[in-house]
């Protein structure tokens, strides 16, 4: 049978606390921000998006779901983000972002920089040959898991996110 990612089955795996601060880089109109923020509703979370649009929509959902505890900011990944400090998040997101970027140890760097020391950071990401993208939509797991490594930060675990997707998670 055939399963698409589902962000809250995945976040359940993280043992989420109420208070944590986590940023979600290239989060998009919200698809895992609005169950994080259900999840961390006594703390903070930093959607992080190049597009404007997707954030508009994204505060037009949190609004409807009277969820406060979201701040978007229009920045890119792959650059400093100037808004968050360094480790100052518990958790950082990078779901179907890296398939994106040119530098993705860059971006791997910037999630490290913002994590405070023993926070984590998520990626789930598009495996290859998969039928819903093309053949060069994909992320290598073996380049992220070596750009990691060279980051200084630690492989928990790695395990299937559905039939299309890998979930890594790291601990700084």
């Amino acid at each position: 049978m055939t399963e698409f990612v589902n962000p809250s089955e995945i976040l359940n795996k993280l043992k989420l606390r109420k208070d944590m601060v986590a940023a979600d880089f290239g989060c998009g109109s919200g698809g895992w921000v609005l169950p994080l923020a259900n999840t961390v509703n006594e703390g903070k979370i930093y959607a992080i998006d190049v597009l404007e649009e997707k954030l508009s929509a994204l505060k037009s959902k949190a609004r409807m779901q009277k969820l406060p505890n979201i701040e978007t900011i229009l920045d890119d990944a792959e650059t400093k983000i100037e808004a968050l400090s360094g480790e100052s998040c518990d958790l950082v997101l990078m779901t179907n972002l890296l398939y994106l970027c040119e530098d993705k140890k860059a971006v791997l760097a910037e999630g490290k920089r913002v994590l405070k020391t023993g926070g984590r950071i998520l990626v789930v990401d598009w495996v290859k040959d998969n039928p819903m993208t093309k053949e060069i939509e994909y992320v290598s797991f073996d380049e992220i898991k070596t750009a990691a490594k060279e980051l200084g930060l630690q492989i928990e675990k790695e395990f299937s996110a559905g039939s299309y997707h890998l979930a890594l998670i790291m601990i700084k």
